[in-house]
């Protein structure tokens, strides 16, 4: 299953490669990496197909994540072909707002930081079992 990380922070990836490289090793998760919500457009623009699962923060520079959401829904409608990717929401802030005009937006989920890696681990082998 292919999952676009979106989030400023440039250490976000070895900290997801550390947390899931059994998961990697077997192929189960493959991940991507983008830094702004520009460049996650641009990724998706190029492999839409492939990517089954966006984790984006919220609060970043430029294009925010609920920007970045609203333009992912506007452009991949949830009607196959192709599936439009599912999108979670990950914010350090636990705020009801954000978590309301996520979910209005179109999340389908919606973390905080610090992560919680086990609940996260489980919910995307829930979501990699469901596409098999």
């Amino acid at each position: 299953m292919k999952i676009l990380v979106v989030d400023d922070e440039k250490d976000v990836r070895v900290l997801f490669e550390q947390r899931f490289r059994r998961e990697i090793r077997y192929g189960l998760f493959s991940f991507s990496f983008a830094y702004s919500g520009e460049e996650a457009l641009s990724y998706l623009h190029e492999h839409a197909s492939e990517v089954v699962l966006i984790l984006s923060d919220i609060n970043m520079p430029g294009m925010s994540g609920l920007e970045l959401l609203k333009q992912i829904k506007k452009e991949y409608p949830p009607v196959p072909p192709p599936q439009a990717p599912l999108v979670m929401m990950i914010t350090a802030y636990g705020d009801n707002e954000s978590y309301e005009q996520a979910m209005q937006l179109g999340a389908n989920d919606f973390l905080t930081k610090p992560v919680d890696f086990g609940a996260l681990k489980e919910k995307l082998i829930l979501i990699a079992n469901h596409e098999n």
